[in-house]
Order: C-alpha cells, then structure tokens, then sequence
C-alpha cells in the first residue's frame, strides 16, 4: 500500500434511513473524504476496514444489533475505530454510555452539518494519532527484538536507573564490558540520550530490578 493511499482517510456511514445515509454521506463528499455506507451492521461486518485513518458514523437504533451494542462488540474485540453516534431518540444515559464506550460524539437528529463535520474529524484525528502510537511501537518493538538477550538484559537494568558499575556487578562482567553492550543498545534502538532510552524501554515495558 503506498503512502498517499494510507493518508487518505474513509468514513464509514450506518444507518439504515437510506435518505439520512445517503444525506451524512454527500455531506462527507462534499469536503472531499471518501465515504462507505451501510444499512445495517451485518452489512458492514462483510467489510474488510481498511488500513488507513477511518471513522464511523454509526446510527444508534438499527436493526438487530443496536449501535450501542455494535460499539460494546468492538470494543470487546479490541477493534478500534472512532465512532460518531447519531440518533433520533436520544437520552442523556444513551449518550453517557456511548461516551464512556469511548464515542467521539453523539448526535441528536436533526444536527447541524458543521457538527457532524467538526466530529468526523476529530475521530480521524484520534484514528490518526492512534495508528502513529502503534507505528512507533512496532518499530521499537523490532529495534528491541533486533537486540542480543544480553543487550536487552542491559537495557533493561539501565532503564531500571542502574549505573555502570552496577550492572556489571548485577550480571557478573566487567564494566568496559557493560559499556560496549550499552553503547550498542543506545544505537541499535536509534537512542540519542539516556532520558529517550527509558521512555523507548517504557513504552515496550522493559524493566528489570537489581535482584
């Protein structure tokens, strides 16, 4: 998949009103990002989401599986897509259950388009934000994997605040020793200071404690 085609972001449209579906959907046009809709979330479920920034604009009652329950299924998968709920028949525990869900809004029908704009993208936003989190991760996690067991132990002994001397008194070699496996750790994992060693460490969650 080329770069261009990961940065250009789709919205996928629920709801099963085709005038209000294809309404969200022309409206999303209209400032130039890509739409999907659906008519119902089984509908969706047959859609391979795609590997770029993305967003769901989900109606809360649909047939068979409600969007609030759509939203408990995903989450409970660990499938992450910023969702925009919109209904016709909202109440305030409706939406306090979709916020907590992890909702990026929730919309009573009729809404303003501005509204509707203003949220989609800040669920791209956070989408975006989300997959360069991850991005990061699997890149440290390959600069880590790329370490010998030895490097990694060092690792995470140093990101643990130990000193030279003492890991070398820890796991039982020489501190010059110590300093060239630290050295090739700092380069390796592409680390340009102590302080960015250890925020790369938490980030993988590598600690280790003298014992």
């Amino acid at each position: 998949m080329n770069k261009q085609h990961e940065d250009h972001p789709i919205v996928a449209v629920v709801d099963d009103d085709d005038l209000v579906r294809q309404g969200v959907c022309d409206l999303l046009r209209s400032i130039g990002l890509e739409t999907k809709p659906f008519a119902s979330v089984p509908e969706f479920l047959k859609w391979k989401l795609p590997d770029r920034p993305r967003c769901l604009v989900l109606d809360v009652r649909l047939p068979g599986l409600s969007g609030l329950d759509f939203q408990s299924e995903l989450n409970k998968a660990n499938v992450r897509v910023p969702i925009v709920f919109m209904t016709g028949h909202g109440d305030i525990p409706m939406s306090v259950r979709a916020m907590k869900g992890g909702a990026v809004d929730f919309l009573s029908k009729p809404f303003r388009d501005q509204d509707l704009l203003d949220a989609v993208q800040t669920g791209l936003d956070h989408d975006r934000k989300q997959r360069q989190g991850v991005s990061t991760t699997l890149q440290l996690r390959s600069a880590f994997d790329s370490l010998t067991s030895r490097e990694q132990e060092i690792m995470g002994l140093v990101a643990a605040g130990l000193m030279n001397k003492q890991i070398a008194a820890e796991i039982g070699v020489s501190e010059v020793t110590v300093k060239f496996h630290r050295g090739n750790v700092m380069r390796k994992m592409g680390a340009k200071s102590l302080a960015e060693l250890v925020r790369m460490a938490d980030n993988l969650g590598v600690r280790r404690s003298a014992k």
